[in-house]
């Protein structure tokens, strides 16, 4: 019998020691794209509250559907934020408290900008310029958290980097490209046209003599063929018409070969019940300008505006110059023009 119990006690000796509680819980990484992760400890939130695992869950994190919470949110006593309010725990809306979950410096965020030169944002740099306060952006106005992308006219309004950079604050966003988009040279542009010859527009020639918020956003978005204007528009002082009136540049009326190089306008038929009309731009360029006709007497699409006989006898459209003074008369000349 004491061998048995010798034996016994051997075994149970030579069997591994029983471990403890298996560790359920582990540190949580929250990862950000620039910024190093935000660690969440079980262990120290574990003991703080005696293992109660329900005082979070899933009354304020969800497991089974986890959900991304912003700053912002957090000062909304969300997430985080229910317990992290300066009361039972330091507030997630102290700038002397930010780097106790972000540690590390934050990294310079990168912007592409398609037509442009990337724009770097330095942490760094804001962080010192405004005395190391996070929220001065952070605040759930300025950056959210969920923005998407700002054009430059969103932000001459005021939007994410225009809430400080408007004029006053730092300097402005508008008409300041190379302070954020170094080395940017802004290109060329090809306005395509239907009927005419591209017309081209020369940034170069133009920073020669205005500035980049002389056009941009007033008068064009950053984003070239997002805004066009026809030419009646232009000579109502819109778009290119708001420099080139015959004040400040030359006039868009009546100048056309000085931005579509190379044009000639075609021959215009028109159809009708007692035959096809054919107007020569060649014939009447000899004598008149484009402006002369254009857009006065006609917009510059044709068939956009039909007139009758008896409105060209009182002077509307042809009949403003074949008035029997300048030019025939469209009274009885019907086989001048109509081919019958």
């Amino acid at each position: 019998m004491k061998l048995r119990i010798t034996l016994l006690a051997l075994l149970v000796g030579l069997l591994p020691s029983t471990p403890s509680l298996a560790k359920e819980t582990k540190d949580i990484l929250f990862r950000f794209k620039n910024a190093e992760p935000v660690v969440f400890s079980h262990d120290v939130h574990l003991e703080k509250y005696n293992n109660n695992c329900r005082i979070c869950h899933n009354t304020i994190f969800n497991i089974k559907e986890p959900k991304h919470f912003t700053m912002a949110d957090m000062e909304k006593t969300r997430a985080c934020g229910a317990c992290h309010t300066g009361i039972k725990a330091f507030s997630v809306s102290q700038d002397k408290d930010c780097v106790r979950c972000h540690n590390g410096r934050p990294r310079s965020i990168t912007f592409r900008q398609k037509g442009a030169t990337d724009a770097l944002f330095s942490h760094e740099f804001h962080i010192a310029k405004t005395g190391g306060k996070c929220r001065s952006c952070h605040n759930g106005k300025v950056i959210t958290g969920r923005d998407k992308k700002v054009t430059m006219a969103q932000m001459e309004t005021g939007k994410t980097c225009g809430a400080c950079h408007n004029g006053k604050s730092a300097f402005t966003v508008a008409g300041n490209c190379g302070n954020c988009h170094k080395g940017m040279t802004p290109q060329e542009i090809a306005f395509k046209v239907k009927g005419a010859t591209d017309a081209q527009f020369s940034h170069k020639f133009h920073l020669g003599s205005y500035s980049c918020k002389d056009c941009h956003t007033k008068v064009f978005p950053y984003k070239a063929q997002t805004k066009l204007f026809s030419m009646a528009d232009m000579e109502q002082g819109k778009g290119c018409g708001g420099c080139h009136n015959d004040k400040d540049a030359f006039t868009v009326a009546g100048n056309c070969d000085r931005c579509h190089k190379g044009f000639k306008p075609a021959d215009v038929s028109f159809k009708t019940e007692s035959g096809d009309v054919r107007f020569s731009h060649e014939f009447h360029l000899g004598m008149y300008k484009c402006a002369d006709c254009h857009t006065s007497h006609f917009p510059y699409k044709a068939g956009a505006k039909h007139s009758t006989m008896a409105a060209m006898e009182t002077g509307s459209s042809c009949g403003g110059c074949h008035n029997g003074k300048d030019a025939f008369t469209v009274k009885e000349n019907c086989d001048k023009c109509h081919k019958m």
